[in-house]
Formats: C-alpha cells, structure tokens, sequence
C-alpha cells in the first residue's frame, strides 16, 4: 500500500484531492497539511512514500516545501517522493519543480484519471527501483523515459470504460497477452481488444513484443509496464 500525504491549502480541493487518492486501488491517504510547516512536520511524523504537493501555500512555496524534504534525506531522514498539482502554470516554476526532484506536475485543474495515472506510474518506479540490485541501461531508459501522460485522452473511437477494462485484464497477467488472449480474458472482441493494446503501446503505457506461437506465425504480446 502506498501512503500519501496531501498538501494542499484549500480545504475543499484537499478533500477532493484526498477522494481521488483513496478511490486508487494501491493508495492510501496518511494525512493531509494546509501549510508549508504542516506539510514538513506530517512528513517527518506520517513518513507517507508520496506528497502531493501544491506551489501556492500560504507560508512558503511548495518548491521550498520540497527542497527542505530534500535536505532532510540527505541529513538521514525520511525519504519521500513528490507530484506537484497545482495551478502554477509559470515555465520557471514547472522547472524549479523538476530541479527539486519532483516526480512529476499535473497542472489544475484536471480529472480523477490524470492523478490516477501519476499516482499508479509513482508506485511502479518505487516499486521498480525498489526490486533492482544493479541497474541495466534499458531499465534506466524505461524509468526516467516512461512518464504517462498526464491524463488519458483517448482517441475517437475509444471509451474510458473499456481501456479500464483492457488495462486491468493486461494488468492482471504479468507475463503479457496477445489480443486473442486478452479478448478471450476480458470477454470482448478480439478486434477491441487489439485496439485498445495498440493504443497503450502507442502512449507508452504497454509494451509490445514479438512472438511466434504454437502455429509458427508471429505475434504480438503486449504487457503494462506504466
């Protein structure tokens, strides 16, 4: 279970936020702080693996909030890892974000999917770095090139309900599936299935390779790695 500290300054946003976070299957809420000091002491008191943070708090910045995290990692403290959300939209900001260390910045105001989607790529690279004694040069490509984007626009044609379901079927079989196997396991077509794998290779979310089955011909395999 991932905890996540919530770090937002207005009331009603951070509840929302917090809703959002707790309907993420993996995600747990571990507190919430409306201030920058708040924010520093339930750090260091709930040690929450992630913080969501905002850029405008009423005593100091979110970037400042986040370097003072920072320092304190270093001087032997919690570790924490950070996703901005907030509505800066100033260039200099989103790269004093990225200076910081931040994982990633969802600009407000965007939907339960966009923050889903972060939370979940969050856990896999802790999860990921976690689990690796030596790193390889492709898994250092896949962890610093493998951001989602920041929120899913599908395609016409595509709808939110049967990405969902092709995403937790792909999901759910660690070793990957074709679109047969993943049709045959999600009980939709085989066509709707190799539409929606197509489309989560094509945004990064799914990787493809390929195989040649029991009959020799070729392939496709396709397995989630966001």
């Amino acid at each position: 279970m991932t905890t996540v500290l919530v770090v937002e300054d207005d009331f009603m946003v951070a509840k929302l936020h917090s809703r959002f976070v707790a309907a993420t299957e993996g995600f747990t809420v571990a507190g919430v702080a409306h201030t920058g000091a708040e924010a520093l002491r339930a750090a260091e008191e709930l040690r929450p693996d992630l913080v969501l943070l905002d850029v405008y708090l009423p005593d100091m910045d979110g970037i400042s909030v986040l370097r003072e995290l920072r320092a304190k990692a270093e001087d032997g403290g919690h570790h924490v890892d950070a996703l901005f959300v907030t509505a800066a939209k100033d260039a200099h900001v989103v790269r004093e974000a990225l200076r910081a260390g931040a994982l990633h910045y969802l600009i407000k105001p965007f939907d339960r999917a966009a923050l889903r989607d972060q939370l979940r790529h969050a856990a896999a690279l802790r999860a990921r770095l976690d689990t690796l004694g030596e790193a390889r040069q492709e898994d250092v490509d896949q962890i610093f090139g493998g951001r989602p984007r920041a929120s899913r626009e599908l395609p016409k044609g595509l709808a939110p309900h049967t990405a969902d379901l092709v995403e937790r079927t792909l999901r759910a079989h660690a070793d990957g599936l074709s679109a047969a196997e993943c049709a045959e396991a999600g009980a939709f077509s085989r066509v709707s299935a190799r539409r929606y794998l197509e489309y989560f290779a094509d945004t990064g979310q799914a990787e493809v390779t390929l195989r040649y089955g029991s009959t020799g011909r070729p392939e496709h395999r396709y397995r989630w790695i966001a």
